[in-house]
């Protein structure tokens, strides 16, 4: 059944009175801390997320027995679009616990599980991280290895998990763990992990940009309560796909909507921006791929306005978030690639060369193109997304084996 997801009077009413707030807010949060600087990106992050909390918009769509605001889809819409449209603070290290750890709660967890994590994510009290991928077990992620054994009240741990985010800074961990080691898929359970049990060592990762987002993790005999199990033993595989679910299609609505606004930057900078004595802006070859990138990305606006539906209706989002995170992904990539080719030689720096419109710097551009590059993998990689469309969403053949 077809859903309306035209703004209504109300939706236009949330708007304005979101509007007017994040227009106060967003100037008094100030400028974000070093990236490096983990105490303070930790205050920076919660802190915004608590004043969203305060003001009554964290959790737009969340049930308001969690903290949440209850609102409808379309009001989940608008504050994508404002919060964007204001520049407001990034989700930052709230990103698992807001974006798919508490979704997969909402829908998975049990009631004392919810009441425990959901209204603490809320508020920016908590800050989770994500322990999927391991060294051989990335893009087949089914075939992890880290083992969890029953022993009484407890599960315990043992193994190595890479690129967890966030891991020197986290709460709790969505942990994927082998509950059965002669099962594959049906042999994985879902456990939300502490941070602070002994025999939990983080080692960051430092990446190409010389940031340490990402980790990795090892779990030695690690005791995690049976009480922490999301869903069934050994039913963590399908858990698991809930929260790939929320993770590649709604997550990335917020970036979409950023995407919007770059391009019109770019399209103010191509004017501002001369080669070989001309305006960039009067080449018809740049003006008619920014065209064509712009209506991309109003493209893929439309298809998170139907998986936003399906959730409304469902709870869960559908497969096609493997569409949007596939299309999001390496559309952010090009749309990054030509804006360091409208820089010029500007764009082989990471520091910010003159003065740029639209509040742009060269620099940002710069670290936004390289970061492009992990998008990609990120969530899935884009052969995985393409093999989950083509099987799942298209109905063809499986490759052979």
């Amino acid at each position: 059944m077809p859903v309306d997801l035209r703004y209504s009077d109300a939706d236009e009413t949330f708007r304005k009175d979101l509007r007017a707030w994040l227009a106060e807010a967003v100037p008094a949060h100030g400028a974000p801390p070093p990236r490096n600087d983990w105490d303070a990106r930790r205050e920076w992050d919660s802190g915004w997320q608590r004043k969203l909390f305060d003001a009554g918009y964290a959790g737009v769509q969340w049930p308001k027995e969690y903290g949440g605001r209850g609102a409808s889809l379309t009001e989940e819409l608008v504050y994508y679009e404002e919060t964007a449209r204001a520049q407001a603070p990034y989700i930052g290290m709230n990103f698992v616990g807001i974006r798919h750890g508490g979704p997969t709660l909402i829908a998975e967890g049990t009631e004392l599980q919810k009441q425990a994590h959901l209204p603490r994510i809320l508020r920016g009290e908590e800050i989770w991280c994500q322990g999927f991928s391991e060294p051989q077990a990335g893009s087949d992620l089914a075939a992890l290895k880290t083992a969890a054994v029953r022993d009484g009240d407890h599960y315990v741990l043992n193994g190595q998990k890479i690129w967890t985010s966030f891991a020197q800074k986290a709460d709790y961990c969505e942990m994927l763990v082998r509950t059965d080691p002669d099962a594959k898929h049906r042999g994985i359970s879902w456990l939300i992990m502490p941070m602070d049990l002994p025999g939990i060592e983080i080692r960051p990762l430092p990446t190409l940009l010389g940031e340490t987002d990402f980790s990795e993790m090892f779990v030695e005999d690690v005791r995690v309560p049976v009480e922490n199990l999301v869903g069934a033993e050994n039913d963590g595989w399908r858990v698991t796909n809930v929260t790939l679910r929320f993770e590649r299609g709604t997550a990335w609505a917020a970036d979409i909507i950023e995407l919007q606004r770059m391009l019109r930057d770019m399209a103010t900078l191509a004017k501002h921006v001369t080669h070989d004595g001309a305006s960039a802006w009067d080449d018809k070859a740049l003006r008619r791929e920014i065209g064509h990138l712009s209506a991309e990305v109003e493209s893929l606006w439309a298809m998170v306005k139907l998986q936003i539906s399906e959730l409304a209706k469902t709870g869960v989002p559908g497969l096609g978030g493997s569409a949007i995170k596939l299309g999001f992904t390496e559309l952010n990539q090009r749309i990054y690639e030509l804006a360091t080719q409208l820089l010029g030689r500007a764009g082989m720096s990471r520091s910010d060369v003159g003065e740029l419109p639209g509040g742009l710097g060269s620099g940002r551009i710069v670290e936004k193109y390289l970061n492009t590059l992990s998008l990609t993998i990120a969530a899935g990689s884009s052969q995985i997304q393409r093999n989950i469309i083509s099987e799942r969403i298209l109905g063809m053949p499986r490759e052979p084996r």
